[in-house]
This record gives C-alpha cells, structure tokens and sequence, in this order.
C-alpha cells in the first residue's frame, strides 16, 4: 500500500516556482523598489498568494488526469477553442522569452563586460546547455533546475543580508495602495512576472502519470503532498521577490539615486556604488542564473502547450531557436533591455486570463476529475484571481488611452 509521496513526486512545484523568481521579477521588483520604496510590497505579497492556489488547481489536474493541462482541455474544449487558446499561449511564450533571455544576456553583459548581442549569443548556447538536460527524463532536468533556484536564493539572501531590512518601510509598504499611473504599471508587472501562465501549463505537465499505480488512497496522499510543496515552493520564491523589492528600496530609497534606477543596468550600477561590488556581483550572478533556469522551464511549458491544445510536437532545440529570436532582434536593434523585460511582464499579465480559463473550464468538470473536481469555494478563488488581473488590465489600458 502507498503510505507516503514517493521521493519521483518532489520537484514541480519548486521547477514552477523558478518561472516566478524570472529576470522579469528581477526587472520589476528592483524598479518599483528603488522608484516607488517599500510601497508595492502589498503588491509582491498578493502575487505570491495569487499563484498558491493555482499553482496547486494546476497540479492536481496533472496527477488526477495523468495528462497536462492543454492535452486535457481536449476534453472539454471545441477544436477552434483549442486553436485560439494555443496562439495567444504562443504570443505569451515569446513574452515569457523576451525576458528570460534578456535578462540572462544582461546577467552576462554585467558581469564580464560584453556587449549586449555577444551576450545574447552565448546566452543561447548555454540555454541549449540546460535544455539538454531533459533528453535524460524529468529528474535530471528537475535536480538541475532545483539547483538554479537555490543558487537565486542564496544570491538574493546575500544582498538582503548585505544591506539590512528598515521593518518600518515594510510594515507601510504592506499596505495596500496605489498613488500613481506609474504605480500601477509596476503594479501589474508584479502581476504579471509573479502569476505565470507558463507555469500553470508546466506544473499540471511535471506531475502527469506519476500517480499510476498508486490507487485512490496514494493519489489522495500525493495530493496533500503537492498542497505541501507547493506552499513551501512558493512561499521560498515569494520570499525572494519581496526580498528584491526591500533590498531596492533599501539601498535607494534615501537616495536621489533612486531616481534614475529605470533598469537593471542602473540598478547594477548604483548597488555597486552605494552597497559595495560584493552586493552589485550577487546582483548580476542572480540575474544570470534566473534567466537560464526560467528560460528552459519556459521552453517545456511551450512544447506542453503546442503537443496538449494543437497536438504538434517540435524539438526542444527547434522551440529554442524560433522563440529565441525576437530576444536577439531586440538586442541587435538597440532595444532597451529593461524596457523590454518590463513590457513583457505586462503581456504576460493579459495571458492569465486565458491560463485561468482553461484551468477553470478543466479542474470543476466533474466528467474530467471526477470526485476530484473542485468545488465552488476553490471556483470562486480562481474566479476572483482572474477578475482581479483582468480589472488590473483594464485599468491599464484606460491609463494607457486616456494618458
């Protein structure tokens, strides 16, 4: 009989965390920390606990269907559906890239002085590094993602413990409130970098079929497994982004430096210059290590989307290329990196939607999970998390319009 989670079970959640501590988060927390202080810490806060329960709805789906998300929409969804639930989800995937690998290019860029493109290039190299990882099944590719994750951890824990934490900004920071337009493009940023379509369909991928063979009872004890891990994994991860913000706010709060922090090259720069190079070095190898780690969770997540909603398979080399290169024209033109990544995270911000509906449509078909499905208290919470993020993006758009 299966008494406990088998050791096969531990990982996804932390894999999809990874896509929730990406360079967009990086981008978008040491912004809103160093423009606007401790102020959208609140912000960072509900985030983290928006993707709790979808994150776990995600997952249960996997280990109850033995199928991915997009694959079991096929379900429950016509084939048109599927066809405009996969182009938008391609649309988000080259946002999700644009800034993963951005953000590594800039890692690089940063920490050994080459130029954007050239970094750009080896960026790619090692991308297609990682990637090789999964040719060797899903607990080589986890371990080395893990890994990743605890090297981000153990950057930004430096810099945090570097430059100390004021908890009277954080304690006015956890109130909710947003003062200006500028305010609230961050704000839907944090959103977006922190509320990951891409990790929803790669969660319900990682934990598919490894519940066979176990029975009701094992299934019940992986599911209360996953609720575990994916609170701790995500309670790490949200721990860092606010982390990013505090040591942003810390370090340039008080100063008119602040001021001009519109990116991570600033942001680089005036942590080097008013927390010393030990703290400007953590910064950069962070940056780096998050975007290749996410850039290979994003490059599964897009062969889960294509093989589940449209049923045609790329290799993940292929996937890297094609969706590589809007990143590398960027570059080549002059694009401003940071611009760039923040942008994306806004895109991204209007692609949940899309992720929560099918997530929704799947998770309360009791023809799909059967005694499993979700009931109305969990439907409501999903619910609300989309219409918060979609009232977010109207008000942007307004903002943007009328602005």
């Amino acid at each position: 009989m299966f008494r406990r989670p088998p050791v096969v079970l531990a990982g996804p959640a932390f894999v999809a965390s990874v896509a929730y501590v990406d360079p967009g988060n990086v981008a978008t927390n040491s912004v809103a920390g160093a423009t606007s202080g401790y102020a959208l810490a609140w912000v960072v806060v509900a985030a983290g606990l928006m993707a709790m329960p979808v994150q776990y709805v995600a997952a249960k789906v996997g280990i109850v269907t033995g199928r991915s998300l997009p694959r079991t929409c096929r379900q429950v969804m016509s084939k048109p559906t599927r066809v405009l639930m996969w182009l938008q989800a391609e649309v988000v995937a080259m946002a999700t890239d644009v800034a993963e690998f951005l953000g590594a290019a800039v890692g690089l860029q940063l920490l050994f002085g080459l130029g954007l493109l050239p970094s750009g290039l080896i960026t790619a190299v090692i991308a297609f590094g990682v990637l090789a990882l999964q040719r060797r099944g899903h607990r080589p590719f986890e371990v080395g993602i893990v890994a990743f994750l605890a090297f981000v951890v153990a950057g930004v824990g430096f810099q945090l413990a570097s430059v100390g934490i004021d908890p009277g900004g954080v304690a006015a920071g956890l109130v909710p409130g947003l003062d200006s337009s500028a305010e609230l493009v961050l704000a839907v940023g944090i959103v977006g970098a922190t509320v990951m379509p891409h990790a929803i369909y790669a969660h319900s991928a990682l934990t598919a079929g490894r519940s066979r063979g176990v029975g009701r009872p094992g299934r019940k004890r992986l599911l209360a497994f996953q609720r575990t891990e994916v609170i701790g994994a995500l309670t790490i991860a949200g721990l860092v982004n606010l982390a990013m913000l505090l040591v942003a706010a810390r370090v340039f709060g008080s100063s008119p430096a602040g001021e001009g922090v519109d990116g991570l090259e600033a942001a680089h720069a005036g942590l080097g210059q008013l927390a010393g190079g030990a703290v400007a070095l953590a910064f950069a190898a962070t940056l780096l290590a998050s975007g290749l780690s996410s850039a290979a969770v994003g490059t599964y997540s897009g062969q889960v989307v294509m093989e589940g909603f449209v049923d045609v398979r790329l290799s993940p080399t292929v996937r890297r290329t094609v969706t590589m290169l809007p990143a590398l024209v960027l570059l080549a033109i002059g694009t401003s990196p940071t611009t760039a990544l923040v942008g994306s995270q806004v895109v991204l911000s209007f692609g949940i939607p899309f992720a929560l509906f099918a997530l929704l449509k799947v998770a309360r078909d009791e023809r799909v999970l059967g005694s499993e499905a979700i009931g109305r208290g969990m439907t409501a919470v999903l619910g609300t998390i989309s219409a918060v993020v979609v009232c977010l993006n109207v008000v942007l758009l307004v903002d943007t319009i009328t602005g």
